[in-house]
């Protein structure tokens, strides 16, 4: 197996193909580490997410350090991981958010069904009722590929 470094530009046309990854965020000095639903955006360089109010809501409130990771696995030789360092920005309804926000919904209805899971509900508290859309301002960006030479 032969492992290979992309190139920042390389890295985001695995971000275009992503639907899902992994959200990493930490608050006092513990790791938290979820899937998330994602949608890149090249022009502005950043996700956008949506979620309930929550766990991952709250630290990255409290933190706005994130961390995302995303793979693409063929098999145990073919495979793609991407991590993007960024910081999290909630889009709010004020009139400065309205862009962020228009351009948000444009790549959420791109899906079907865009709104699920990050709205779905797993007991009756308020603390999931309070829908959360926000984006994540992507500032580095790594990542690596794995082939397996072609035998002779």
């Amino acid at each position: 197996m032969k492992i290979h470094e992309l190139t920042p530009g390389e890295c985001r046309e695995i971000l275009e193909l992503t639907t899902v990854a992994r959200l990493g965020c930490a608050r006092d000095g513990q790791p938290y580490v979820v899937p998330v639903s994602l949608y890149f955006d090249a022009p502005a360089d950043c996700f956008y997410g949506f979620s309930t109010v929550g766990q991952k809501i709250d630290w990255m409130r409290e933190n706005p350090k994130v961390c995302v990771e995303i793979e693409r696995i063929v098999d145990k030789y073919h495979w793609s991981t991407i991590v993007v360092l960024g910081r999290f920005e909630e889009i709010g309804e004020s009139l400065r958010h309205s862009n962020a926000r228009r351009r948000a919904n444009e790549l959420f209805q791109q899906r079907p069904q865009w709104w699920l899971p990050g709205a779905g509900k797993f007991d009756a508290s308020d603390e999931h009722s309070i829908p959360v859309v926000y984006r994540i301002l992507i500032e580095r960006i790594s990542g690596r590929r794995a082939d397996r030479p072609e035998s002779p």
